[in-house]
């Protein structure tokens, strides 16, 4: 068992990207100026075709280049993007309509949230209670709900025989349902990931990597580089990394033929595992934007992932169906989960609260985290192999 590599092909390119942006978004130069650079560069990386580290720096010079240029000079928006954003947004309300006319309002604010990304009817106390509990990633649509929908699309069209059709009808409801809610950047970033997930899985390929996860972050940035100084881009991205480089190495410690002789033991370490590591990606970040850290984070994730299942489904079939049962069986869930998450806030020590890192201490932070852990890890598993 040995860990997974850290530094991907297109990891470098991807952090030249975001240091142009950041170095451009304090300092300003005419529009003139970069593109000539751009194009000077880009010149001298052809020559040295024959040096492919000297090209490889060069690529990640020009890339820094290019994100200095976008974060002043923005692509323009596509116009028929931007109209269909709009009218689903206008469908969306009318969806939001027919929740209201079949659930009551404590389901609702919770419901509408999760299923359609609508936080607007959240009340204070139920924003506070998931945050302390920290379970306030749940509020937001993102990698975990289209996961869900991913799968839940896939089950009801997945054929072997039309492998190619059914995975594209897959990917299109997939970004149909991303236009409905908002398109934020942890929508967008967890639909193109699982847009090359899908068309990866036709060639039977590694499906999910950190090649992948810094692909992404290109294509986002490019189109939208002000992406990189919101707070949901920054977590989305940081928690996913956490889970993709650390994961394997957590879930490892118990053996791989024990965990396939206890299938449900399995299922809770995996679960573990996951909301640990992304919890490691984002901790830093919450106490430097919220200045908290929830303690029961673990307790809470048990809870809130099963009912994200169960509240999407329910969601889903109440729209389709409208049947008081369904509504019913919503509103339970939706209780049970908010119950629950209001005793484990209650708990003693629940959060640490006024916690005020400066930006300088989050890096620092990270790099101890990240770097501590991949070695500690290293060593175990060369203790393992030999």
């Amino acid at each position: 068992m040995r860990p997974q590599r850290i530094i991907a092909p297109l990891l470098p390119v991807a952090i030249s990207l975001i240091v142009g942006i950041v170095i451009g978004h304090y300092y300003h130069l005419e529009a003139w100026i970069s593109l000539s650079a751009m194009a000077i560069l880009t010149v001298g990386a052809l020559f040295f075709f024959r040096f492919p580290k000297v090209q490889s720096v060069l690529v990640c010079i020009i890339t820094a280049v290019m994100g200095f240029h976008l974060i002043q000079y923005p692509l323009p928006d596509i116009p028929i993007v931007h109209r269909a954003g709009e009218r689903m947004l206008d469908y969306r309300a009318h969806l939001l309509q027919k929740y209201q006319q079949n659930i009551s309002p404590d389901t609702y604010e919770i419901v509408a949230a999760m299923t359609l990304g609508n936080k607007t009817a959240l009340t204070d106390q139920t924003r506070d209670t998931f945050n302390i509990t920290g379970a306030s990633h749940i509020l937001a649509i993102s990698g975990l709900h289209l996961g869900i929908i991913y799968m839940m699309v896939s089950l009801l069209v997945w054929g072997q025989r039309w492998r190619i059709v059914t995975q594209i009808l897959t990917l299109v409801l997939l970004w149909a349902f991303a236009f409905l809610v908002g398109l934020s950047p942890s929508v967008v970033r967890a639909a193109t990931m699982l847009t090359i997930y899908g068309l990866l899985s036709l060639g039977y390929r590694q499906k999910m990597s950190v090649n992948v996860l810094a692909f992404t972050a290109i294509i986002m940035l490019i189109v939208h580089p002000h992406a990189l100084f919101e707070v949901g881009f920054q977590m989305s991205y940081l928690a996913v990394l956490a889970i993709l480089l650390f994961y394997p190495l957590f879930y490892h410690l118990i053996s791989d033929k024990w965990l396939m002789e206890h299938r449900l033991i399995s299922w809770v370490w995996g679960m573990c595992m996951v909301s640990v590591t992304a919890q490691i990606g984002v901790a830093p970040l919450i106490a430097f934007y919220f200045h908290r850290f929830s303690t029961y984070f673990l307790l809470s994730n048990f809870i809130v992932i099963p009912c994200a299942y169960l509240i999407l489904l329910g969601g889903l079939l109440l729209l389709l169906t409208s049947w008081s049962l369904i509504a019913t069986a919503l509103s339970t869930v939706v209780s049970v989960m908010t119950v629950s998450l209001s005793f484990i806030a209650s708990l003693p020590y629940a959060t640490i609260e006024e916690l005020y890192p400066t930006p300088l201490q989050v890096v620092m932070t990270y790099l101890l985290i990240f770097l501590s852990i991949y070695f500690v890890f290293r060593s175990i598993y060369t203790t393992f192999d030999n």
